[in-house]
């Protein structure tokens, strides 16, 4: 697919626009020639940060709003070509202790973006990422598509109500909706704060502090771990797909243990190290086991799948931030 064709001067919104996933893509759309609208409420410690648009701040727009906030998003939405909701919750551990604020801003922030949709009735391409999340724990060998959704957390569960809500609109209303399941993601312009938000990137920085990693269990759980450039590609690729449209799509990336990925971070810094640790209570119930996505359907149908390597994608990492810790710590 030309990218390029299929994205020069047309109009994008990002909701969740300043945080890691929207930032990324809006680096990749002005490289592309789109126009680039940025929506964030900047909540805290969800990962907005306006850093992370420091080298394009003048070639995108910035909205400080909330996408539960339908008389922003009815003006945000008009003569939209793209839409990429990304905005939203993917923290399995503070929900459940507050599972309605979590509710509110996934089910009914995603839920208020479709109405504004339908009631503009735009045309816009919307593509919603979700996650891993939904799934739970593996049912069967393969998590492709049609595995049962089994959420161990609030979080989970709400994303998978998200994502029935853009399958929804598709058939009922006819927006042309696509939902993305992304593995653990990880890469430049991610919140380093804390560990709420991705494991691969807090390992990162406790390596690049030199400090000691604490592995749950043994360490032999799979995690299956993609680089951000390539899941950009993947948004792209699908919202400028009319077959995608209506489908939902597993992104894949590099199987690998939590232990041997700890191995490879420390090996490739020569920083750090790691302690085995029994699972905290909490932890323990919500931990999913193994997972490795089955994206067989987004390579055979769209022709994606990751390029950027392992190792490759750690060092560029590792790179970003030892460059930009003033804004990210």
């Amino acid at each position: 697919m030309d990218l390029a064709e299929a994205y020069r001067n047309k109009k994008v919104l990002i909701t969740g626009g300043l945080g890691f996933l929207g930032s990324n893509l809006a680096h990749r759309l002005v490289e592309l020639g789109a126009e680039v609208l940025l929506a964030d409420a900047m909540l805290p410690e969800f990962g907005g940060n306006l850093a992370n648009i420091a080298d394009i701040k003048d070639k995108v727009q910035v909205n400080f709003s909330d996408i539960r906030d339908s008389h922003s998003l009815v003006n945000l939405v008009k003569t939209k070509d793209y839409i990429f909701s990304l905005a939203g919750t993917h923290n399995s551990q503070d929900c459940l202790y507050n599972p309605l604020y979590d509710l509110d801003i996934v089910c009914r922030g995603h839920l208020t973006l479709l109405e504004a949709c339908r009631q503009q009735d735009t045309g816009a391409r919307i593509l919603f990422a979700a996650g891993r999340h939904q799934y739970g724990r593996k049912q069967q060998a393969a998590v492709n598509e049609e595995h049962p959704l089994r959420p161990l957390s609030p979080n989970g569960l709400h994303n998978a109500l998200a994502e029935a809500y853009y399958l929804l609109y598709n058939t009922i209303h006819g927006l042309p909706t696509t939902v993305l399941r992304l593995t653990d993601t990880y890469g430049p312009r991610h919140l380093m704060k804390h560990h709420k938000l991705g494991v691969v990137n807090w390992f990162v920085k406790l390596i690049l502090e030199n400090r000691e990693i604490y592995v749950f269990g043994d360490g032999s759980q799979i995690r299956d771990i993609v680089y951000v450039s390539d899941v950009v590609e993947a948004m792209l690729i699908a919202a400028a797909s009319p077959q995608a449209q209506g489908q939902v799509y597993n992104i894949g990336g590099a199987p690998i243990s939590i232990l041997e990925l700890v191995k490879l971070l420390i090996q490739i810094t020569g920083k750090g190290g790691y302690k085995l640790m029994p699972y905290p209570d909490i932890y323990k119930l919500m931990d999913v086991g193994d997972y490795i996505a089955d994206y067989t359907k987004i390579r055979e149908a769209l022709g994606w799948e990751p390029k950027i390597s392992l190792e490759e994608g750690l060092n560029l990492t590792f790179q970003f931030y030892e460059a930009r810790k003033g804004y990210y710590w």
